[in-house]
Parts: C-alpha cells; sequence; structure tokens
C-alpha cells in the first residue's frame, strides 16, 4: 500500500478522533488545579444520555464555586460516558464519578469551597453531593422533589433544568470505573456526551 493510500484511510480516522476528544481536554483532567477558568454569568449546559437529551441552565450568582467547577468539567468531558449510579424516587438522582478509574482518582480529592445556599433545593434544581463542609468534587444530584431540608445542610443548587437498596457500590465505581458498571449494571442510563451551550 502507498503512503498515500494508507493516508486516505488513516486521515479520516485520526481527524475524528482528535475531534471528538481533544488532547488537550484529556491532559487538562489529569490536573484538577489546571482547570479554573470562571464560567460565564449564566450558561447552559446540554447533556445528551441514553434517554434522551436534557438541558440545564445554570447561574453563576447562585453558586459561584460549583457553577465554576461545573463549567469545567463539562467544557474539558469529564462527564462524558458518565453513569447515573443513585437514583432514589421522589428525591433525586446522582452521578458524576468518572468511569475511568485513573482519571477518577484524579478528582476525588479536589475540593472546592462551600457555596453559601442562595436557592432553596426545588424540583429539578441541580447542586453538588457532599460528605460534609467544603468536600465538593465532582458528584452532582437533580432533585426529583421539592428538597427544601437539603438547605439547613449546606446544599447550594447553581442550576435547574443510592446506592440505596441494590444500587452499585460508589467505592467499586471509584476503584473499577465503567467496567464495573457495565458488568453488573449494564442497564444503568449514562450521559453519552456533556457540553457546554454557545
Amino acid at each position: 500500500m502507498t503512503i498515500r493510500r494508507m493516508l486516505a484511510v488513516i486521515a479520516p480516522a485520526l481527524i475524528a478522533s482528535a475531534l471528538a476528544t481533544p488532547a488537550f481536554s484529556q491532559a487538562s483532567l489529569a490536573n484538577p488545579t489546571s482547570l479554573r477558568e470562571q464560567a460565564p454569568a449564566t450558561y447552559k449546559a446540554k447533556f445528551d444520555t441514553s434517554k434522551g437529551v436534557f438541558v440545564l441552565e445554570l447561574n453563576r450568582d447562585w453558586a459561584p464555586n460549583g457553577a465554576d467547577r461545573f463549567y469545567n468539567l463539562v467544557k474539558n468531558g469529564f462527564y462524558d460516558n458518565v453513569r447515573f449510579f443513585r437514583v432514589i424516587s421522589g428525591f433525586m438522582v446522582q452521578f458524576g464519578i468518572n468511569g475511568d478509574p485513573k482519571l477518577s482518582a484524579q478528582w476525588r480529592e479536589a475540593r472546592i469551597q462551600d457555596d453559601p445556599v442562595k436557592q432553596s433545593n426545588k424540583r429539578g434544581y441541580i447542586t453538588y453531593a457532599m460528605a460534609g463542609p467544603n468536600t465538593r468534587t465532582s458528584q452532582v444530584f437533580i432533585n426529583f422533589a421539592d428538597n427544601a431540608a437539603l438547605d439547613n445542610q449546606g446544599f447550594s443548587p447553581f442550576g435547574e433544568g443510592a446506592p440505596r437498596g441494590r444500587g452499585p457500590d460508589q467505592g467499586r465505581i471509584q476503584t473499577e470505573g465503567n467496567a464495573y458498571l457495565m458488568k453488573d449494571f449494564g442497564r444503568l442510563d449514562f450521559v453519552k456526551k456533556a457540553t457546554i451551550e454557545k
């Protein structure tokens, strides 16, 4: 095969691959401290999921630290191919552990400071999961109901739009990634791709 013919076959695939997953995004995701871009005052994040598309409208004024972190994570592809791993009927749906255990490990301790609670945890509002003060990283949840009881616990929504029982184990998601989820929970819905809308 001639070099010209090889390039004709290989080049389109390489270009498509480069466009689908920019190298700078992967490199940036591997270093949480490098993702510090300030989000616009308001922005939309579109999530193309295995069950269809949903769009969140994010408001930086509600929770600047949370909105900035989410903007950087979405913009750099962190939520692409991420599973919805915790769904509690009448309460919320949670996602945000990356399917790549190495990448997930980089973000597990990349905590951001809490934001004051300016909005109530209403139905359809998104906020960060946390394990106490100043422990927010990449996991978020969308409220299925008005969950005002979360307001006094410091859960600050930044936009709108468990396993209890037989759900997946978060520790195994962290260490084994999507391989564990696809094997033992193959029917979980997931985010195919998340993007910032202009």
